[in-house]
């Protein structure tokens, strides 16, 4: 006998449930759950390299984004292109996952010819901060880069919830890199 298991919350929070589902043995899955108990959290909240004045809440990038005199800061999605092309904050670009080297490159490429004191904001929103893997590569490499004014966007549950639940703005589109692709 198979048991079906759906996608994560985060899926169904988007409304992607129909992305897909596994078909996964009982014992088998129970051993999987074993497995992710067994990991240690290393996510964005956890031994964090940024400061804590780095860090900005759904409610200021909201606020920041809605002033029109004030300069609108570079922001960049590091997540999943599955996740900008749902919904995603509007005039973000996207950047590719930083935790992927192909993402990485992706994020060179948006950033190629910004200055280095370009005001940049990261985020990503794929699940719950403490596990997000893709918001340390990201602001690593910027500010081993020389990037002086990086914040990153903590978005504590997922995008869906801390940000499109709470009726800040939101687009949907086909992904455009920095590459154009």
């Amino acid at each position: 006998m198979r048991t079906r298991l759906i996608l994560p919350a985060i899926f169904t929070g988007l409304g992607l449930a129909a992305a897909g589902s596994f078909y996964l043995l009982p014992q088998h899955l129970a051993a999987q759950q074993e497995k992710e108990k067994e990991k240690p959290l290393n996510g964005a909240g956890i031994n964090s390299p940024w400061a804590q004045d780095q860090v900005i809440h759904p409610t200021e990038l909201n606020r920041m984004l809605s002033d029109k005199p004030a300069a609108r800061p570079k922001v960049l999605h590091v997540g999943f292109e599955i996740l900008y092309k749902g919904k995603h904050i509007p005039g973000s670009i996207y950047a590719g996952p930083g935790s992927k080297d192909a993402g990485l490159d992706a994020l060179k490429l948006a950033v190629a010819n910004a200055p280095k004191d370009s005001e940049i904001i990261l985020y990503c929103g794929c699940c719950p901060w403490d596990h997000c893997p893709n918001m340390k590569p990201a602001f690593n490499l910027l500010h081993g880069m020389g990037f002086t004014k990086i914040k990153i966007l903590e978005i504590p549950t997922n995008f869906a919830t801390d940000w499109t639940a709470q009726g800040y703005p939101v687009e949907a589109s086909l992904a455009s890199n920095a590459s154009g692709q």
